[in-house]
């Protein structure tokens, strides 16, 4: 006989009435911003009421590859609290839109082999799972959902459970949690701002309850992401203010999905015309309107730094750019494109006739990491050639090579020499307090 979990939250997290339900979900699908057409096999959304983050939540799950077969619901406990990961007993959830299957199989091999256990009492008065599940049921036509509620556990668990399925094709995550809780509109932007940022660059230090209800799902995907190279790309972000007009307290909202692979990858894959395209067009409006006005996705809103090069017959006519990220990709492009054209001190400025006739070359650069050496052989033993850009540092004295330097000086002795002249320091020049960072770039041409 079947077994079948009647709804828990119809009627207060979204509408019990079936055509009110399916009038609010199909409201999110015409109204749905996202602009990536890469399908994903784990998204993190949002679990408010569908009124305030139906819409981020639709646009993360839609996201999803529609081939996938079983979709896991990882999502933090509210209500109740308890040990481990907690399962459902059920053969299927029933919400007004009908009954959703459970994938009872992956059930029990999660209970024998991951340790999680039946947590039927916390899982029937949750949110966080359920309020999913009727955007699942509208996004996908045969699917079936693994539910799994976060109790006291830890992210490498949540990470090693990705780990496993992930494996198989036809399996699928999604994380559940909102982000900041009941601040102020100013402060809760700032902190979902510092959240995104960890997100984004796969740091799980620092991040707590604070920024995210959801923290263990989610730390537990950063890992896996990290572990594999991978990226979490944004989707958008947004709080209760933008539906309710209050800014007294608000609950932060944000949806990401995961790109296999590094985020600059990503960028030049899919967005390489629109980055040049930008570039020339950032030049253009310093003689227009002196406005440039652009939609963009929001990965270009994530913290970014680039350098941007001009060339004209083959010669270098501008290069300026950012060593770490300091504001969004999309100001770093238009800003370094401008400035290399209009403000490298090297040349004189381009003029409006130029324009058409520049190359332009954007190089999307990886955070720098630091090397760690214990005299300048050991240092030259473990720069790569043709693949690290180098920035070394003594003092005030600093200077950055890209990747692309190689090609006129391929010897690492002749390269790590040449940059210490561009600091300002003799070739032959070491200390102990010598600093060198080593970076990776993506060329966009």
């Amino acid at each position: 006989m079947e077994k079948i979990k009647q709804s828990s939250v119809a009627g207060t997290f979204y509408p019990a009435d079936v055509n009110e339900l399916r009038k609010q979900i199909d409201s999110f699908k015409e109204n749905n911003k996202n602009t990536y057409e890469v399908p994903a096999r784990a998204v993190i959304v949002p679990h408010a009421g569908l009124i305030f983050s139906g819409r981020l939540a639709y646009e993360g799950i839609s996201q999803l590859d529609k081939n996938i077969k079983n979709i896991f619901i990882i999502a933090p406990a509210h209500r109740v609290g308890f040990s481990g990961l907690g399962l459902s007993s059920f053969d299927f959830w029933e919400t007004p839109l009908g009954k959703i299957e459970i994938n009872t199989e992956i059930t029990k091999e999660l209970k024998e082999r991951f340790g999680a256990d039946y947590q039927d009492d916390a899982i029937a008065p949750e949110h966080a799972i359920e309020i999913e599940v009727p955007i699942i049921q509208s996004v996908f036509d045969n699917v079936n959902i693994v539910p799994i509620l976060v109790g006291n556990a830890t992210p490498d668990k949540i990470e090693e459970i990705i780990s496993y399925y992930y494996q198989n094709p036809e399996n699928g995550f999604i994380v559940s949690s909102d982000l900041s809780h009941y601040l102020k509109h100013e402060d809760a932007v700032k902190i979902d701002t510092f959240t995104a940022q960890l997100i984004e660059n796969g740091i799980c230090e620092n991040f707590t309850p604070n920024n995210a209800c959801g923290v263990v799902g989610i730390l537990g995907l950063i890992k896996f992401a990290n572990k594999n190279k991978f990226s979490l790309i944004r989707i958008d972000t947004t709080n209760s203010y933008s539906v309710t007009g209050d800014t007294s307290k608000v609950v932060g909202y944000g949806t990401w999905f995961l790109f296999e692979g590094e985020k600059n990858t990503f960028l030049k894959e899919y967005y390489s015309d629109f980055i040049l395209d930008l570039c020339r067009r950032s030049l253009n409006a310093q003689f227009d309107s002196g406005r440039l006005e652009v939609k963009f996705p929001k990965v270009f809103a994530e913290g970014g730094a680039c350098f941007v090069t001009l060339e004209k017959n083959n010669q270098l006519r501008g290069c300026i750019g950012s060593i770490i990220p300091h504001r969004s990709l999309i100001e770093d492009i238009v800003i370094n494109a401008q400035h290399a054209a209009f403000k490298d001190y090297r040349f004189n400025p381009v003029t409006k006739e130029e324009i058409p006739e520049l190359q332009i070359a954007v190089s999307l650069l990886s955070i720098p990491q630091k090397i760690s050496f214990k005299d300048e052989e050991d240092l030259m033993e473990q720069i790569r050639p043709f693949k690290d850009g180098i920035i070394i540092r003594d003092g005030n004295h600093q200077s950055v090579y890209l990747p692309s330097v190689w090609e006129q000086l391929p010897d690492k002795k002749d390269f790590l020499r040449s940059l210490k002249v561009k600091a300002g320091l003799s070739a032959d020049y070491f200390s102990n307090t010598f600093e060198a960072y080593r970076f990776e770039t993506v060329y966009i041409k």
